[in-house]
């Protein structure tokens, strides 16, 4: 790469198939190529010249669409959706999104109408609060969820970058209702839950680069649902993790997770475009 564009030398090669190119150096390029129209331009016309092969077979494949691509029936016209929209979101983490809110609105309801026992003292937000995030993030990077999966991670952003992006938005909707019940109910505040859920957060997509962000962050909410909340519903009693959430003095536990999930996303950055 050179200035604002790619150098020719670089994208000769890369028309040619050159298989000796680094796949940082074929990242950056295509990634380069999505938003530069010149350089498109110039892969073009090196495609007719260093690798004839590959324009044949590409008028093949036109002239025998093209009868067929006339004859289709066109489709209605949807509504163009902004293109920052597709680059942070989903639509298969639309319904989960919704779930979550869902989740939190039946967990203050649940505060409001449970008995003193209930939980042992302790606010059902609470109680999910540090894994509510895992329901969001397990759909931001699901090939089974997702019905363009296979479309979106063949392309060059895709990987750590775009999974990032759609954590992101999952934190953006999950967090502010997280504060709004901890100020309706009183009975927790941000210090309680926000360092925990960030490093289940980070914990997940640490773990995902090994097994798969949703295999991941759906382990993650299953543990903490049947190590947490089942007991503390079925008992009464607050059990010791929760007890450990709850108090101030661990913080700097929660923060030195976070820190080794980032630091192991970090390290694993370059796993996640073969999930």
């Amino acid at each position: 790469m050179s200035g604002e564009h790619a150098s020719r030398q670089l994208i000769d090669d890369y028309a040619r198939g050159d298989a000796t190119m680094a796949a940082d150096t074929v990242w950056a390029l295509e990634a380069h190529l999505e938003t530069c129209a010149p350089c498109r331009s110039h892969l073009a016309a090196c495609v007719a010249t260093e690798a004839p092969g590959i324009a044949a077979l590409l008028d093949t494949v036109r002239a025998g669409l093209e009868p067929q691509l006339d004859a289709a029936v066109r489709a209605p016209s949807r509504r163009v959706r902004p293109r920052w929209v597709a680059a942070w979101l989903t639509p298969a983490m639309a319904p989960w999104l919704v779930m979550t809110v869902v989740v939190t609105l039946m967990a203050l309801l649940l505060d409001a109408v449970a008995s003193p026992s209930f939980f042992g003292d302790i606010s059902p937000v609470l109680a999910i609060a540090p894994v509510l995030p895992l329901c969001g993030v397990a759909a931001s990077w699901s090939s089974g969820l997702d019905p363009a999966h296979e479309l979106t991670a063949s392309t060059a952003r895709a990987g750590l970058p775009l999974l990032l992006r759609r954590t992101t938005a999952v934190l953006v909707v999950v967090l502010p209702g997280l504060l709004v019940g901890g100020w309706l109910t009183g009975t927790m505040t941000a210090a309680q839950w926000l360092l925990p859920s960030l490093a289940f957060t980070s914990t997940a997509l640490a773990l995902g680069s090994v097994v798969g962000v949703t295999r991941a962050a759906t382990g993650l909410a299953v543990a903490w649902g049947v190590l947490v909340v089942v007991p503390a519903s079925v008992t009464g009693h607050v059990p010791l993790v929760l007890r450990l959430v709850l108090q101030t003095d661990q913080l700097p536990v929660w923060g030195l997770l976070l820190a080794l999930g980032i630091g192991a996303v970090i390290a694993r950055r370059n796993a996640y475009s073969t999930l």
